[in-house]
């Protein structure tokens, strides 16, 4: 179908969404700000909710009209999502424990999602000015500020020691044990959706998240990921995929750019 072959005509609309949604972040961001807890535990600000319908009300307003899911209005059953072939999926505000910690890395994803695949996707990081994006068939972007975007490519062979991108605020026993099979490498620990696209643009090897992620934390710079010419896969080598099960939580996964290498090997035994 034509969406498949042409998502990348709704790229200038949603960037200029996503860094709207930015600037709405950054207003709260340089105030004090309460936080409050979801039902799950996970922090929640009013940066989050500000992100959430400035997107909600921005993607609506797109033709044609897609379903919209939010981290913040997933409560949306199975059976219903199950009758979407393409809608967009967002998380306002990937790294709010990064947002909370006022360090910057903390990021506004936007996906479009084609049959449980990511088609198109924007990652920005308003505290950063730096904005990411991509859409199928067309390449991936960098964009520092209000500069020209530059083309972006992953580091197709993977360089020694090699250079291994880890979260800030989530570690495991089991990404230990990842880790140690690899052998000599460089750990670097950033937050957000920020881990993938450093794979996207050649500036790390390696993305390995041994622990749980939701959908929406990964879809955009899943394609952005991929259209650099990375791979991102479970734990056998399957490519992620959206919307096609009742959770939505994603399985461990691998982020990485060198293709020529069995990267779940060093998975080997580890379930999730």
């Amino acid at each position: 179908m034509p969406l498949r072959k042409e998502p990348s005509r709704f790229l200038e609309s949603v960037v200029a969404l996503a860094k709207e949604a930015g600037r709405r972040i950054l207003e709260i961001y340089v105030s004090d700000f309460r936080v409050g807890v979801k039902e799950d535990s996970s922090p929640l600000t009013a940066a989050d909710l500000a992100s959430h319908h400035c997107l909600v009300e921005g993607l609506t307003a797109l033709r044609p009209a897609y379903p919209i899911l939010s981290e913040e209005s997933k409560s949306l059953p199975f059976e219903e999502r199950l009758e979407w072939e393409t809608f967009w999926l967002v998380d306002p505000l990937d790294g709010t424990k990064e947002f909370i910690k006022r360090n910057g890395e903390f990021t506004v994803n936007v996906a479009l999602i084609h049959r449980h695949q990511p088609v198109l996707g924007v990652v920005y990081a308003p505290a950063k000015k730096l904005c990411y994006f991509a859409a199928e068939g067309c390449g991936a972007y960098k964009q520092i500020d209000d500069l020209s975007p530059q083309t972006i490519e992953v580091a197709a062979n993977a360089r020694y020691p090699l250079r291994v991108v880890g979260s800030r605020s989530h570690q495991t026993e089991e990404l230990a044990v990842f880790l140690s099979r690899l052998g000599e490498h460089e750990l670097v620990s950033i937050g957000s959706s920020l881990k993938f696209c450093w794979v996207a643009e050649g500036a790390a090897d390696l993305y390995p998240r041994i622990g749980l992620t939701s959908e929406w934390d990964t879809a955009a710079a899943h394609c952005i990921v991929k259209e650099a010419g990375g791979e991102v896969t479970d734990l056998h080598g399957q490519p992620l995929r959206y919307n096609a099960k009742p959770s939505l939580l994603n399985p461990y996964f691998l982020v990485f750019g060198d293709k020529s290498r069995d990267w779940c090997r060093y998975a080997d035994g580890i379930e999730g």
